[in-house]
C-alpha cells in the first residue's frame, strides 16, 4: 500500500489489522446474521432464509486498497458468494496480494479472484451472465456508469461514492478536543478518504478560537517520506489528483476564501501537497461544494446550531457527519436532522465491522458491514409450508 499509493507505513499496518478484524467479526457473527428467521403466519411453518446470489463483482478504489476489498469480501464470502475483484489500476500489487491471502487461508480455488483488467472492461463484466451483482466504491461518475449498466441487466448493485463530510463544532464543545480530532479526521490517509472531515462548520462565538487552534495543529504536521514512522502526511497518490486539489484551492481563494495555511504543492520530489486551511468558506466555492481529496480543510462560520445543520445538509453528498458538543443528549435532536449515512458525536467518522456503512444522496446507496452488509448480496427468501 505504501509503495503503490503513498499511504504512511503506520497507516498501512493499521489497515491490515482492520482487515483482520472484519474477517474475525464475520467468522464470529456470520452464522447469527444469516440464521433462518421464523415468522408466524397462517401457515404451519413459515420462515425467511438468506441464500447466496453467486458471483459478485467488486470494483474497488486505490485509497484504502486492502480495507475496501475486505469489507466487501468478508461478508459476501461468508454469505456463500464468490468474489471477483477489479481493483484500481495503480494498486496491482495489493490486488494480487489480497487474492493470495484468500488462497493461503484455504479458500477453494476460484472463490476469490483478482482480474488485472482496465476499467473499460467493467461494463462487459457486469453484463456477463455469470455475474449476479456488483459493488463499487469510488467516484460519482464511476458509480453512475456502474449503476446504469447494472440497471440495464437488472442486477443488484451497492455504491459507496464520494463525500464532503461536515464536522460541526457547537459553541459548547471542548475546542481543544475538537481541534485534535478534526485535524486527524481531515488528514487521515493523507486526506484521501471519502469519510474524511472536509467542511468544518463552527458556531460563530467559537469560530476564531477553533480556527486558530486548527491552523496551529495543521502547521505542526510532518510531511515526509511515507516509509518513515515519524511522517504524519505522505504524498498524494497521483499527480493529476494533486493538480485537481490545487485547482480547487485556487478557485476557492479567487471566490473569497482566506488562505490561512499552505495552499501549494511542496517543492520536493513526489506528489506532496502542503497541509492547507481555508477560512471563511461559503457555498459556491469548490471547497464547500465539491469533494476535496487531500489535506485541505474548509472553515465555515455558522450563526447558530440551526444554521450549522442547514449548512451541513447544503451538499449533494451524504456519507458521514461529525458533531462536537458537551450536551450528552444532543444526538436525540440532531442525528435525525442530518442527511448522512452515519453521524458521530464527539468522535471522527469511521467504519466499524459491527455497524452499517454507506451514504445517501450522491454518496450512493446500499450498506456494507454489520448485519445489513452481509444481507446485501443474498436472496432474502420466503418459505411457506402448510
Amino acid at each position: 500500500m505504501t509503495e503503490e499509493m503513498g499511504k504512511t507505513i503506520t497507516a498501512s499496518e493499521a489497515e491490515v489489522e482492520k482487515c483482520a478484524w472484519v474477517c474475525e467479526h464475520y467468522a464470529e457473527r456470520g452464522a447469527e446474521y444469516l440464521a433462518v428467521q421464523e415468522v408466524p403466519t397462517d401457515a404451519s411453518k413459515s420462515y425467511v432464509r438468506f441464500d447466496p446470489l453467486g458471483v459478485v463483482l467488486a470494483v474497488m478504489p486505490w485509497n484504502f486498497p486492502f480495507w475496501q476489498v475486505f469489507r466487501f469480501a468478508a461478508p459476501a464470502l461468508m454469505a456463500g458468494n464468490v468474489g471477483v475483484l477489479k481493483h484500481a489500476s495503480n494498486v496491482p500489487g495489493c490486488a494480487l496480494a489480497i487474492e493470495e491471502v484468500f488462497r493461503d487461508a484455504g479458500f477453494p480455488e476460484g472463490v476469490f479472484q483478482t482480474l488485472l483488467v482496465s476499467s473499460r472492461v467493467v461494463p462487459r463484466l457486469i453484463r456477463d451472465k455469470r455475474v449476479c451483482a456488483v459493488t463499487l466504491t469510488g467516484s460519482e461518475p464511476a458509480g453512475r456508469e456502474v449503476a446504469k449498466v447494472a440497471g440495464e441487466v437488472l442486477k443488484k448493485c451497492v455504491l459507496e461514492l464520494g463525500g464532503s463530510d461536515p464536522f460541526i463544532v457547537l459553541r459548547d464543545a471542548n475546542i481543544e478536543e475538537a481541534v485534535n480530532v478534526g485535524v486527524q479526521a481531515r488528514c487521515i490517509n493523507n486526506g484521501q478518504s471519502c469519510i474524511a472531515a472536509k467542511r468544518f462548520i463552527i458556531e460563530e462565538p467559537i469560530y476564531p478560537a477553533f480556527v486558530e487552534g486548527f491552523v496551529a495543529r495543521m502547521r505542526s504536521l510532518k510531511v515526509d517520506d511515507p516509509m518513515l514512522r515519524t511522517t504524519d502526511i505522505g504524498p498524494l497518490a497521483r499527480e493529476d489528483l494533486l493538480e485537481e486539489l490545487d485547482l480547487q484551492v485556487r478557485k476557492s481563494v479567487e471566490k473569497g476564501a482566506r488562505l490561512l495555511l499552505g495552499g501549494k504543492r511542496l517543492e520536493r520530489e513526489g506528489y506532496f501537497y502542503a497541509p492547507t486551511v481555508l477560512g471563511d468558506v461559503v457555498p459556491g466555492m469548490p471547497a464547500f461544494d465539491e469533494e476535496t481529496f487531500g489535506p485541505v480543510a474548509a472553515m465555515i462560520k455558522a450563526k447558530d446550531k440551526e444554521d450549522a445543520i442547514k449548512l451541513a445538509n447544503l451538499s449533494d453528498f451524504g456519507l458521514g457527519a461529525a458533531v462536537f458538543t458537551s450536551d450528552p443528549d444532543a444526538h436525540k435532536e440532531i442525528a435525525g436532522l442530518i442527511e448522512a449515512g452515519s453521524v458521530f458525536f464527539n468522535g471522527m467518522v469511521k467504519s466499524d465491522p459491527r455497524l452499517p456503512f454507506g451514504g445517501v444522496k450522491r454518496s450512493g446507496f446500499g450498506r456494507e458491514l454489520g448485519i445489513f452488509g452481509i444481507r446485501e448480496f443474498v436472496n432474502v427468501k420466503t418459505v411457506w409450508v402448510k
